[in-house]
């Protein structure tokens, strides 16, 4: 950069040289030729793009000039007298700051706009109380303005509640239960009722019979009420289809806790997607790879691969995590092969994997 504005005063300097060496009538022909060229490229360029070289011999220029004369530039005066000024003052070297408070912290403003996206009905005074719990000192009015810079509206209730967030906020207290189907090696069917909660998902399996009739279906559910305790009444719906083994009375075992059935549309599965889910994963990981041969077998099958869907075996809904873990989690950094063990289930048909230390 410095060479090149050396470069350019030094062509200019030559150049100005020979023209005082020229004719006057020389020297305004070519004014002449010059001024109607600039009046061409004013008609052309709106903004005439310069480099820093330009500004600089311009401003030099201007100050030998005479200010009545500084029309034949074709920049406004101004605009000269702001480039000597921004010249000038690269001069000083003591550095500068810009008055204020200092930045917020960038993790700080993503934590602010986390909050702000996670909790919609938080405004941000609330917003600014759960920062103090979490011992950051940040004032409402910064945190306002960082909503505000990133479109998001201070106030509460900046948007309306959607129905994925309305569904999960009332999975909580939803119960599922459906019936599925299993064939032993001699024929029989057998009948599997099961219930699931869908905020979880934790299954129960009430029973297994081959004659699933509305009295035993009803006796179910009394048993399957009283081993949950006090957590009964936390479940205000019931889903289930519409299959002729749900009587009245199985309804009424329900209605007397509280709770209100909601029986799913004719031919729609997906109503019940909860149940048809875990059913599908029984079958693919244990009822299509092993023939059952009695009740008591199947009974016993289900016990176990119940307690490991529930204990053990990871869901993608739950970040990876089982429903209810039997076993804490250990952070164990790298772990050798020896120091993993297995535990055989059903006959090695399910595997479970425990660091040697759990």
């Amino acid at each position: 950069m410095l060479w090149s504005f050396v470069y350019g005063c030094f062509r200019h300097l030559v150049e100005l040289m020979l023209w005082m060496f020229r004719s006057e009538d020389a020297k305004e022909v070519e004014i002449l030729a010059l001024r109607h060229e600039l009046q061409v490229l004013h008609r052309q360029v709106k903004r005439p793009a310069l480099r820093p070289a330009d500004r600089a011999l311009l401003s030099a220029l201007s100050r030998v000039l005479a200010r009545p004369r500084w029309r034949s530039f074709f920049v406004t005066p101004e605009t000269l007298l702001s480039w000597h000024r921004r010249m000038m003052a690269r001069r000083w070297t003591f550095p500068s700051r810009r008055p204020g408070r200092p930045a917020l912290d960038s993790e700080i403003e993503a934590l602010i706009l986390r909050l702000a996206r996670e909790n919609p009905v938080w405004g941000y005074q609330r917003i600014c109380g759960e920062l103090a719990r979490l011992g950051l000192r940040v004032s409402a009015t910064t945190v306002r303005n960082v909503m505000a810079r990133h479109g998001l509206d201070p106030a509460p209730r900046r948007s309306a509640s959607s129905w994925r967030a309305f569904l999960r906020a009332q999975a909580e207290s939803i119960l599922a239960c459906d019936f599925l189907t299993a064939d032993s090696v001699f024929g029989a069917r057998f009948y599997v009722l099961f219930f699931i909660e869908t905020k979880t998902p934790v299954v129960h399996v009430a029973g297994v019979t081959t004659n699933p009739d509305g009295a035993w279906v009803a006796q179910q559910a009394r048993n399957f009420l009283m081993g949950l305790g006090e957590k009964a009444r936390s479940f205000r719906f019931l889903i289930r289809d519409r299959d002729a083994k749900f009587t009245s009375s199985f309804d009424e075992v329900f209605r007397a806790e509280g709770a209100r059935i909601i029986r799913t549309p004719v031919k729609a599965p997906n109503a019940n997607a909860v149940s048809e889910r875990w059913i599908r994963s029984l079958r693919r990981e244990c009822l299509d790879r092993i023939l059952v041969a009695s009740r008591r077998q199947l009974e016993n099958l289900l016990r176990v691969y119940a307690s490991h869907y529930n204990g053990h075996r990871p869901h993608r809904a739950l970040q990876l995590q089982p429903p209810e873990p039997s076993r804490p989690v250990v952070a164990l950094g790298l772990v050798q092969r020896e120091n993993v063990h297995r535990r055989n289930l059903l006959g090695g048909l399910l595997h479970e994997y425990y660091p040697a230390a759990a």
